[in-house]
């Protein structure tokens, strides 16, 4: 390794005359050079800039990626210019689980033909969630990370060097006080036998100072330039993010349309399969009187349905024969102002009216009346 011992020494002395310069000024003991309000208003969005950038960055890469662990992994793996890994999602891994359960419990039944298709749709919006996440790095994150590891990092070495200017420049404008002050006291108090002498030395001194300060300025100025474009060009940098910010929106947009439709398509296939619910069997598409598709609809159906619908429960009177105890099994939320609610365990009276679906009673309770899904119900004798 080339050592240079005088190039060491020189630097040292100049970082110990910027460090003294840089104490006194904070504690008012010295002279600085103020920039113009303009590049302070510069430096001070560009500053506004990088802490905003790196938090939304920050938070983007957490909406992405919660798991703090897969984050660092792949943080790990970019540093090492090697390819992550590819994994199946938190969406996918439940999709195969659902499905490799259908296949143990049996497609054919209920339960498994359910969780073969919800856990088809599990694996599509895992699909659509690492896509999502693809184009979401491309064209959002990575640009933020080239600015705040390319453009900023230019920026504050720029801003470093044009620090060092300016504590040179303060440096070289106390010395030359300094020195015009020692010529101006010498040349009120004159020494006959040594005037000459000292005389000139003083003024050599003070020479060398404003050279030195003209040096100073013509690198502070320029440096200052060059600073001033880089800190201007911070509106362009704008320019770009909004442009990813409108690509990451669309991205967005299209993941949850994505998600919508498969959630929908996914409705579809379960309204086929009305036995396969636990819950409110009394909602089924079959129920409610809409077809399956590639159904043929019976026209009979389709007037009881319509029969029914057409039906005012408020005119509807209990037979004077016919009805019964019933003991309800489940909670039901009544849908509209047609159906009765109910509660578990209650008993309520229930009886059949000409024309009504036979999978609905009527249920009165008190002086509350209206249509109740049979399935709800234990029918007493």
């Amino acid at each position: 390794m080339d050592f240079n011992v005088k190039k060491f020494a020189s630097d040292a002395g100049v970082f110990f005359t910027r460090a003294v310069q840089f104490t006194g000024e904070k504690l008012g003991q010295s002279e600085k050079t103020e920039l113009d309000a303009h590049f302070e208003n510069l430096l001070s969005r560009a500053d506004s800039t990088k802490n905003w950038t790196e938090k939304i960055f920050r938070q983007t890469e957490v909406l992405l990626q919660p798991n703090p662990s897969a984050r660092i992994e792949e943080f790990l793996y970019e540093k090492l210019d090697r390819t992550v890994p590819s994994r199946p999602n938190n969406g996918e891994l439940l999709g195969q689980y659902m499905q490799d359960a259908a296949k143990d419990f049996g497609v054919g039944t209920p339960y498994g033909s359910t969780l073969m298709h919800v856990g088809d749709c599990e694996r599509r919006l895992g699909s659509a969630h690492r896509e999502f996440l693809q184009t979401s790095a491309i064209s959002f994150l990575t640009p933020l990370r080239n600015f705040l590891e390319g453009d900023w990092r230019t920026i504050s070495k720029e801003r470093r060097l044009l620090e060092n200017r300016r504590l040179d420049l303060d440096s070289c404008k106390a010395r030359l006080k300094k020195a015009k002050l020692a010529e101006s006291k010498a040349a009120a108090v004159p020494d006959f036998q040594e005037t000459r002498p000292r005389n000139y030395v003083l003024s050599a001194s003070a020479s060398a100072a404003e050279h030195e300060l003209r040096v100073a300025q013509t690198e502070f100025d320029r440096q200052a330039e060059v600073t001033r474009l880089l800190l201007e060009g911070i509106s362009s940098t704008h320019v770009n993010h909004l442009r990813c910010l409108h690509e990451f929106v669309e991205a967005q947009t299209a993941y949850y349309k994505q998600c919508h439709l498969h959630m929908q398509d996914l409705k579809k296939e379960l309204d086929r399969f009305p036995n396969a619910f636990a819950g409110k069997p009394g909602h089924s598409m079959a129920s409610d009187g809409s077809s399956s598709p590639g159904k043929a609809v019976d026209p009979l159906d389709v007037a009881s349905t319509v029969e029914t619908d057409t039906l005012k429960i408020e005119e509807v009177q209990a037979p004077a024969t016919g009805t019964r105890k019933a003991k309800v099994l489940y909670d039901y939320d009544a849908a509209d102002t047609s159906e009765l609610s109910l509660l578990a365990d209650e008993l309520i009276t229930v009886y059949t009216v000409p024309g009504m679906d036979s999978d609905w009673l009527v249920g009165e309770r008190g002086n509350q009346k209206g249509k109740v899904p049979v399935t709800y119900l234990e029918l007493l004798s």
